[in-house]
């Protein structure tokens, strides 16, 4: 590996640091009792004797002056502080050396360092540490990008390459300012979803990821080989199945928040992996759920933004309910002028022709009438809408409708375009679940690799009877896009899918 300039510099003040006597890597804990946060929000002029004696750590982000004092900025994980470090201060004796050669030539940018001292204001007005006591934590042998703002706002040296803040997703968050906020919202996001389940006495619980039937959902499955038991296995599409065998044993709540794995195409809204929301109670219709998603969604934005309301770039988003309720036909035809729900699979097909809508040859009913919804109904739906009442052959785990011939009790909450939960009352009918379990075993036949398998032990299960159940799923990444206004997954997950590097790379 080619060593750039500055990576050769950092090589050589390591080795110059450990001839020093000091390691550049110590065990010893560095015991930390205030934060660059704590400090800028609570100090104040007229209580002088407060944050008197504080202990930070933190990476040196900028050094200026050249002589027996010098001010750096000093970040940690609540933000950054200015510190003021004085020779006389730091090497009160006759040895200069920890300053004059540890900190003025071999501390550089990105170093983490441990620092003991006192607060105080300067004459600009800037809060600062008057550094008493400095300790190297960690020397760095890469360069930091360096990020700049200039007197008139424009920044330079920006970090903003997609590819390489997703790829080095430990620089963007040490570099960019705002990152850190978008997952802390993320996990404050599932930490107040679980406190409203919690609350009302369901159980999180763990299904598997490794499954010998790929079910639960309409998905391409990734594959693996398991040796020692010679048989394939599927990472988890969809935890529904197990979720709802559980039901079967006499839980009447679980929900289970974790990974799903879909062998999909990837955009703005998909990648491969992703971090879902599964929640069955029993003796609950799909009515009931819509009402219980509200109030979920209602409560996670008070806790998290405290407000209903999402400012997004052109819009406000308020999930404040009720939300508007509409038929996945009603709406088709609101947006086409089309009235689909009686037309055949031929019929369905000759419409994507003529509406430009690209189809397969091997898509059934249920997967043409999705998507004339996609292509044409659900950019329109911006503020939180549920779609209802879906065809019976979109739906083979849903309940039949209760007095809608040829529909299941289905809904899908749509938000600024984009769906982010899907909910059934869920089908307890074991023959009637077998049947249509069979129909996705045409479909698989005719090509279709997205339809579901036939799980004989589900099956079974439902046959030992499974109560009145609805169940609810929320994708937690496209919820915490909206919650932070981003708009690509990439964006809210720490390490999204990446292509191969290429050997330029």
């Amino acid at each position: 590996m080619q060593l750039s300039d500055q990576e050769i510099v950092r090589r050589e003040s390591l080795n110059a640091i450990r001839e020093m006597g000091i390691d550049p890597y110590p065990h010893e804990e560095f015991k930390v009792n205030t934060y660059s946060g704590e400090i800028v929000e609570n100090f104040k002029d007229d209580q002088p004797d407060a944050f008197q004696e504080v202990r930070l750590a933190g990476r040196i982000m900028s050094k200026r002056g050249k002589g027996k004092a010098m001010f750096a900025e000093l970040q940690d994980s609540q933000g950054r502080i200015q510190i003021y470090l004085r020779r006389d201060d730091i090497c009160p004796g006759e040895d200069k050396s920890l300053y004059n050669e540890l900190i003025k030539r071999h501390i550089h940018l990105g170093d983490f360092i441990g620092i003991s001292g006192f607060v105080f204001r300067t004459g600009v007005g800037e809060i600062t540490v008057h550094v008493k006591s400095f300790t190297l934590l960690s020397k760095t042998l890469r360069t930091l990008p360096v990020v700049k703002t200039d007197s008139e706002g424009k920044v330079h040296h920006a970090f903003t390459d997609p590819e390489l803040r997703f790829r080095m997703r430990y620089v963007d968050l040490t570099v960019n300012e705002g990152i850190r906020d978008i997952f802390i919202t993320r996990s404050r996001t599932i930490t107040a979803m679980r406190s409203f389940f919690d609350q009302r006495g369901w159980l999180e619980v763990e299904t598997p990821i490794l499954q010998t039937i790929h079910g639960g959902a309409a998905a391409k499955p990734f594959k693996t080989h398991h040796h020692t038991l010679d048989m394939p296995l599927y990472l988890r599409i969809a935890n529904e199945l197990h979720l709802k065998r559980l039901i079967v044993g006499g839980f009447d709540g679980v929900y289970e928040i974790g990974k799903m794995f879909r062998n999909e195409g990837m955009d703005r809204t998909h990648n491969p992996e992703f971090t879902s929301l599964e929640i069955y109670v029993a003796y609950k219709d799909y009515h009931w759920m819509m009402k219980m998603t509200e109030n979920l969604l209602e409560e996670i934005t008070r806790k998290v933004l405290g407000t209903t309301e999402v400012e997004l770039a052109d819009q406000t988003i308020d999930f404040k309910g009720p939300y508007p309720r509409i038929s996945i036909y009603e709406s088709i035809e609101k947006y086409t002028g089309i009235d689909i729900s009686k037309m055949t699979e031929v019929q369905l097909r000759e419409l994507c022709h003529k509406l430009h809508i690209g189809v397969e040859d091997n898509m059934g009913r249920g997967k043409l009438i999705d998507e004339i919804f996609g292509e044409k109904v659900e950019k329109n739906l911006i503020q939180p809408t549920f779609i209802i009442d879906y065809p019976i052959e979109m739906t083979p785990l849903a309940k039949k409708h209760r007095s809608e011939e040829g529909l299941v009790e289905r809904f899908e909450l749509f938000v600024n375009g984009k769906e982010i939960a899907n909910a059934y009352t869920e089908l307890n009918d074991p023959i009637d679940q077998k049947e249509r379990l069979e129909l996705q075993l045409e479909l698989a036949k005719r090509g279709d690799e997205e339809a579901m398998a036939m799980d004989e032990d589900f099956i079974q299960a439902l046959e030992y009877g499974m109560p009145p159940t609805s169940g609810l799923g929320i994708g937690i990444d496209r919820l915490v896009m909206i919650l932070t206004g981003k708009k690509s997954i990439q964006e809210v997950l720490f390490f999204p899918q990446m292509r191969a590097k290429s050997s330029k790379e």
